[in-house]
């Protein structure tokens, strides 16, 4: 046994010595490993990084949106305080900044995210009425850390890169009281004001054309409306109907203008000339020059959805305009009081509605021994041509069916011995003399027509029916008046078209039948075209 134990003793630290040196080789082995195993993990973390920085990715996608439904919630249900800490404009090389800071003054008085927001849109929508930039940008930014619940708004803008152009369209003219075709040069932003210069050429029936220019500044020393001012001449050939011609030249400013208030003062020289030496004793009265020295109010609300083919709302128009503002004595004194009412009731099926409107005026003139004086012959109501109601507003001017100034009181016209002349012998009879109190009313049944194609090109049929009168007041004929006989007296149509709309202009065929018209009136049964433009 003892010597078995010695054995086993001296057996021992050789074995011990092997586990001494063989546990370097064996360290080396597990230290190579554990580097293996590391970079097989950092290996493994290389890989695996892609996905964590994808999942970072759409964690900051799914946390902003989170924020926005919060704020889009809380702006529904709460009010979410916060106000301009500063307005920047950037783009500006021409226009001055006061003049787009004077746009932008409902941003700066915003209390909330959502006043800010609504003042934002009005704010850009105002600028680009300007027609002075090609783009507007109205940026809300987070404002300085130190002061919460502020925004700096930046306005970015860029200048139009093409200030002159053109255009051309058809108009009511109410100086005219005509429709005329007109061409316009416009050149935009010249002193960087927003100021829009212009010159046009119009061209109308009765030889009338006008030679004008123009400046419009939307911003005038602070004022919160637009001024306009414009010197014009104008030249009409009434021969036909009244034995004279008219010219004028004018200045216009306007004084005032919101989108239902409008306030001019018109400063015109007219002259009204007889080249045939035929006119009427009436009409050779007011034969020479005058001095027109007038200021007009213009209240208008258009709640109509289209104003070439209304199917439902309503408008309203009512002007006043005093003449006789200058101390001159050629200065033409008188009152002039015009209203247009219009409404359309929309029936539910192929477009139908039925428009209806009425339109009246009178006309007095004023200052001493104004009873026994007539009102200026060009500021009277003329009723007739070949208008239509349902577009144009402008006071009473049509009745359908009768020729321009083919109604209304009339007086023979001076004869001449030599009768055998023929530019005499073609003319009418009589003059036109218009009058100081006028009404017109009318109604039209607009309705879609089978065709698919016409219906997709807005053309459609309309059955119409319209009526008006003219009376004189001055030269104590108010005395005489009567209601009863004005309203027996009354002019009377109907008929039925087609109406072809367009962007300049309302292009109808209609055949008239004349119910009621008097000896000395040029109303006609017949088909004919006509041409309206929106006023």
């Amino acid at each position: 046994m003892a010597n078995s134990d010695e054995e086993k003793q001296s057996q021992a630290p050789p074995n011990s010595d092997e586990k001494e040196h063989q546990a370097p080789s064996n360290a080396e082995e597990e230290d190579e490993n554990d580097a293996v195993e590391e970079e097989g993990e950092e290996e493994e973390d290389e890989e695996d990084e892609p996905p964590q920085k994808h999942q970072s990715r759409e964690s900051l996608l799914r946390e902003h949106k989170s924020k926005m439904e919060n704020l889009f919630h809380r702006m529904q249900t709460e009010r979410v305080n916060l106000r301009v800490h500063d307005v920047i404009v950037k783009g500006n090389a021409k226009t001055k900044e006061s003049l787009i800071e004077a746009e932008l003054d409902a941003l700066r008085n915003a209390t909330t995210m959502q006043e800010l927001l609504e003042a934002a849109g009005i704010a850009n929508a105002k600028l680009q009425q300007l027609e002075i930039f090609d783009s507007v940008k109205i940026t809300l930014d987070s404002g300085p850390p130190e002061l919460p619940d502020t925004s700096n708004v930046i306005v970015e803008v860029v200048e139009t890169s093409s200030p002159l152009s053109g255009e051309c369209g058809a108009y009511m003219k109410t100086t005219a009281r005509s429709w005329t075709v007109e061409g316009t040069l416009k050149y935009k932003n010249w002193f960087g004001y927003g100021d829009l210069w212009d010159g046009s050429l119009a061209y109308g029936p009765n030889q009338t054309s006008e030679v004008s220019a123009g400046v419009f500044l939307p911003r005038f020393r602070g004022l919160s409306t637009p001024v306009l001012a414009r010197v014009s001449l104008l030249s009409q050939d009434w021969q036909e109907f009244s034995s004279y011609k008219e010219r004028s030249m004018g200045l216009s400013l306007g004084l005032f203008s919101t989108r239902h208030h409008d306030l001019a003062y018109n400063l015109g020289w007219r002259t009204l000339t007889d080249p045939s030496k035929m006119s009427s004793r009436s009409v050779r009265r007011q034969l020479g020059h005058s001095l027109l020295s007038s200021l007009k109010y213009t209240f208008k609300i258009d709640r109509r959805n289209s104003p070439v083919r209304p199917i439902k709302g309503y408008a309203f128009v009512s002007t006043t305009q005093v003449g006789g503002l200058a101390p001159d004595h050629r200065s033409l004194r008188f009152l002039r009081q015009e209203f247009d009412l219009r409404y359309a009731v929309p029936f539910g099926f192929y477009h139908a509605a039925l428009n209806f409107g009425i339109s009246a005026g009178v006309l007095f003139p004023w200052g001493q021994g104004f009873l026994n004086k007539p009102s200026p012959l060009p500021e009277r109501f003329y009723l007739g041509g070949d208008f239509s109601p349902v577009c144009t507003m402008g006071g009473p001017t049509t009745v359908w069916g009768f020729k321009t100034r083919g109604l209304g009181p009339t007086e023979p016209r001076r004869q001449t011995r030599d009768k055998s002349d023929g530019d005499n012998s073609d003319l009418p009879g009589r003059d036109f003399l218009g009058g100081d109190l006028a009404v017109t009313a009318f109604a039209d049944l607009s309705f879609d027509l089978p065709i698919k194609w016409l219906r997709e090109h807005g053309v459609h049929g309309h059955i119409f029916a319209g009526a008006g009168n003219l009376a004189k007041l001055t030269e104590n004929e108010f005395q005489n008046f009567s209601f009863k006989k004005f309203l027996e007296s009354f002019r009377s149509s109907i008929g039925v078209g087609i109406v072809v709309p367009t962007k300049i202009f309302r292009l109808e065929g209609n055949f008239y039948y004349i119910l009621k018209q008097h000896e000395h009136d040029r109303g006609k049964t017949g088909f004919r075209f006509s041409f309206s433009a929106p006023s």
